[in-house]
């Protein structure tokens, strides 16, 4: 019997520790540079802005080489509208979630991500009309990530809105970001 109830408990403990090897959780965060794609507003010229994105990652290892990362970030994007008289800083705050495959090309530490991202707008600072931004940003996101250590790691991604940001002008959001984070 006591045989029987020390195996049950090795047997517990080793599921959970082959579990926390292909469950992490982490934080990241960094900077931004947005600008505007797409459609022309006549005599206005877009410009990039920089900004920034934080927020909690998930890392579930479904094969050796493979695993799925929801992301779960406030990122900043928007352009800088030159031609209105003044330069108008236009900047969006959106919570995004981003659902990556994360395929792994070398001994686990550079890997190459690629996913949908889904946003919704919570904030907006400018002066342009706030009822022109739509709510809603879904785009396509992929880039590459490096593990430093056990634990840190930066990554650069490119992120190709695919919905128009405003309702009256046929541009799509577009952001490069630069991101250091910390698995647990």
């Amino acid at each position: 019997m006591k045989r029987t109830i020390a195996t049950l408990i090795l047997l517990v403990l080793g599921t959970g520790l082959s579990q926390a090897q292909m469950l992490k959780f982490g934080v990241k965060g960094g900077v931004n540079f947005a600008n505007y794609t797409g459609g022309e507003i006549s005599g206005v010229d877009f410009k990039t802005i920089t900004s920034y994105h934080a927020g909690l990652v998930v890392e579930l290892k479904v094969f050796e080489n493979f695993a799925i990362q929801p992301e779960l970030l406030y990122s900043t994007q928007g352009s800088e509208l030159k031609g209105f008289g003044d330069q108008i800083k236009n900047e969006l705050g959106y919570l995004s979630v981003p659902v990556l495959a994360k395929f792994y090309l070398t001994s686990n530490k550079l890997s190459l991500e690629l996913g949908p991202q889904a946003s919704v707008l919570v904030s907006e600072r400018n002066e342009v009309d706030t009822n022109d931004t739509n709510s809603f940003d879904f785009g396509l996101a992929g880039g590459l990530s490096y593990k430093i250590t056990d634990g840190l790691f930066v990554s650069g991604r490119y992120v190709a809105g695919l919905t128009e940001a405003k309702k009256d002008a046929d541009v799509k959001n577009s952001v490069i970001q630069f991101s250091v984070g910390y698995m647990f």
